[in-house]
């Protein structure tokens, strides 16, 4: 199994409109075969800690079999869609992958 994390940083002066087409654009990621579970999210109202990063506005995690189904997500003709549509919306990204 391989779980990809991503965390967007949203530019600030997008509109709530933006912000939610954004989130779509995100949670269309879900139709890549490769995928076998997706979870978007934003940072929880939890207590604030000094090792919680909370400053990111969105949230991306999938699951994908194998490493092998990971590097067909990255070349799948959607998620690519979705980086040259979006990749104007926001200034920082920040990828974990874990096996």
């Amino acid at each position: 199994m391989l779980v990809h994390t991503v965390y967007f940083w949203l530019k600030p002066e997008l509109t709530p409109a933006q912000r939610a087409e954004f989130r779509k654009g995100v949670e269309s990621l879900s139709g890549i075969k490769a995928v076998d579970q997706l979870f978007v999210g934003t940072p929880a109202k939890t207590t604030k800690r000094p090792i919680i990063d909370d400053s990111y506005s969105v949230a991306l995690t999938v699951v994908c079999k194998n490493v092998a189904a990971h590097d067909v997500y990255q070349v799948d003709p959607i998620h690519l869609k979705f980086v040259e549509t979006f990749k104007t919306f926001w200034y920082k990204v920040q990828i974990y992958d874990a096996e």
